[in-house]
């Protein structure tokens, strides 16, 4: 799940730095270029399994903002809003936060290399 959760993000990052996967290229210093820099670096390292708690608060975070910038002032509920991915991606972030990793991760291999 990490994994997958990680390269989804990473390709909506891609998407606005790069315009790639029929994004468009956001400026870097917007709000939506930080965005981008967040989900490309972020989703890497999610993908990877480095620094995963801190990076995937962060990605919760950013996926909050976003939900209650974008989404939540047209409609109360995900379903009705279009926020649904940005809840979807919120809560499996925070659960990684929460959780860690696991033991197929760098963060693991470090560890264990350092014992």
């Amino acid at each position: 799940m990490r994994v997958m959760f990680g390269l989804l993000f990473l390709c909506h990052g891609l998407q606005k730095l790069f315009g790639l996967f029929g994004g468009n290229v956001q400026p870097l210093g917007s709000l939506l270029g930080i965005a981008g820099i967040i989900e490309a670096v972020g989703g890497l390292l999610i993908a990877l399994g480095l620094f995963t708690p801190y990076v995937a608060f962060l990605a919760s975070g950013e996926m909050a903002v976003a939900f209650f910038r974008q989404h939540l002032p047209r409609a109360l509920l995900p379903i009705q809003n279009g926020g649904e991915l940005a809840v979807l991606y919120c809560f499996a972030f925070l659960m990684l936060a929460a959780c860690g990793s696991g033991r197929y991760s760098l963060d693991a291999a470090l560890s264990r290399s350092r014992n």
